[in-house]
C-alpha cells in the first residue's frame, strides 16, 4: 500500500520539468492536426491508449511518454468481512509508453498477476480523416512473460511461458461525443494447460465512448472469445464498464470488471469470473503523459 500511495502522489503532482499543467493531453497523444477545411484528421477518438483494458487507437506523439497505473482491487461478493473487494486481494500494472516516431509507439509493464512482463509495440497505420478515410487503423503487437514459480511445473522453461498477441484495432469518432471500436485478436500460447487446448486463441473485443460532459465520459467494453478453443478451462467474456475523467494532465478510469488481468492474454483468454455470479473487481486506472523534447 505504501508503494502504491507513492506512486499515486508522483501520478498526480508530476514534474514541472517534463509537464506543463496547461498542456493538452489530446497534444501530447497526437500529431499535429492539419487544419485545411473539410480534410482535417480527427482527434481525441479516445483520451488513452486504452478504453479500459482494451487498447484504443490512441497513442504518444513523438518524444513523449505515458505514464500508466492499473489496479484492480478483489471481488464484490467477497462479503462485507472484505469490505467488498476493497480488502483485496489486489492486483498492480505498471506500464510506461513511448512515442519513438509519429507512428510506432513502444511499451514495457510489470503485473503483479503471476509476476508477469510485457512488451509492446503499436504502429499508427491509418487515421480518421474528414470526407477521405472514415476509421483510424492501429497494429498492435506484445510479447507477454509470467515468471511466477510453480512448484509442480519444474518442466517449465523460458520458451514455454510466452504468450503473443497480434491486434487489428479499427475505430471511428462518429461526433464530438460517441467513438467505437473493435480489434480482431490472435494469441499464441506456447504452453497450454491440456493437450486439447489450442495453442492459438482467436477473440474480438468491441468497446466505445459516450461523452457525458467536455471532460467526462462513460467507457465500455466487451470481449468475446469463441468457444471451444480452451476445452479444459472454464473462461468467460471480459466486460468492463466505468467512468471517465480527464483533467489536462491526466486520464482517470473508476472501472468495474470481471477481469482482474490487464493485459490482453489474461483478460481475453483468462477471465475467470463472472458477473451473474457477482465476481466483478472494482479499480483504477490513471495516465499521465510527459514531454520529453527538449
Amino acid at each position: 500500500m505504501r508503494v502504491l500511495l507513492m506512486v499515486f502522489i508522483v501520478v498526480i503532482t508530476g514534474s514541472a520539468n517534463c509537464f506543463s499543467q496547461d498542456t493538452s493531453l489530446l497534444k501530447m497523444l497526437s500529431d499535429s492536426i492539419i487544419a485545411t477545411p473539410g480534410l482535417s484528421y480527427i482527434k481525441g477518438t479516445f483520451n488513452g491508449s486504452t478504453i479500459l483494458n482494451l487498447q484504443s487507437v490512441e497513442q504518444p506523439a513523438k518524444n513523449v511518454l505515458e505514464f500508466v497505473v492499473m489496479h484492480r482491487l478483489g471481488k464484490l461478493n467477497a462479503g462485507s468481512y472484505e469490505f467488498f473487494g476493497l480488502d483485496g486481494p489486489a492486483t498492480l500494472r505498471l506500464g510506461f509508453n513511448y512515442g519513438i516516431s509519429s507512428r510506432v509507439t513502444i511499451g514495457v509493464g510489470r503485473s503483479s498477476l503471476d509476476k508477469t512482463f510485457d512488451g509492446s509495440v503499436k504502429y499508427k497505420l491509418l487515421r480518421q480523416r474528414e470526407k477521405t478515410i472514415p476509421v483510424s487503423l492501429n497494429l498492435f503487437t506484445s510479447i507477454v512473460y509470467p515468471t511466477l514459480k510453480y512448484a509442480d511445473k519444474p518442466y517449465l522453461k523460458n520458451h514455454h511461458r510466452k504468450i503473443y498477441t497480434t491486434q487489428l484495432i479499427a475505430a471511428r469518432k462518429f461526433n464530438k461525443n460517441l467513438s467505437l471500436e473493435v480489434t480482431p485478436t490472435w494469441m499464441h500460447f506456447n504452453l497450454v494447460p491440456k493437450a486439447i487446448d489450442n495453442n492459438d486463441i482467436l477473440a474480438v473485443g468491441m468497446g466505445g465512448r459516450m461523452k457525458l460532459t467536455k471532460r467526462m465520459s462513460i467507457n465500455a467494453e466487451y470481449a468475446y472469445v469463441p468457444s471451444g478453443q480452451l476445452k479444459s478451462t472454464t473462461i468467460y467474456n471480459s466486460f468492463s464498464t466505468g467512468i471517465e475523467l480527464e483533467t489536462g494532465g491526466h486520464v482517470f478510469q473508476l472501472i468495474f470488471t470481471n477481469s482482474d488481468g490487464m493485459v490482453e492474454p489474461y483478460y481475453l483468454a483468462k477471465t475467470s469470473g463472472s458477473w451473474g455470479k457477482g465476481d466483478i473487481y472494482f479499480g483504477f486506472n490513471i495516465s499521465r503523459v510527459f514531454n520529453l523534447k527538449k
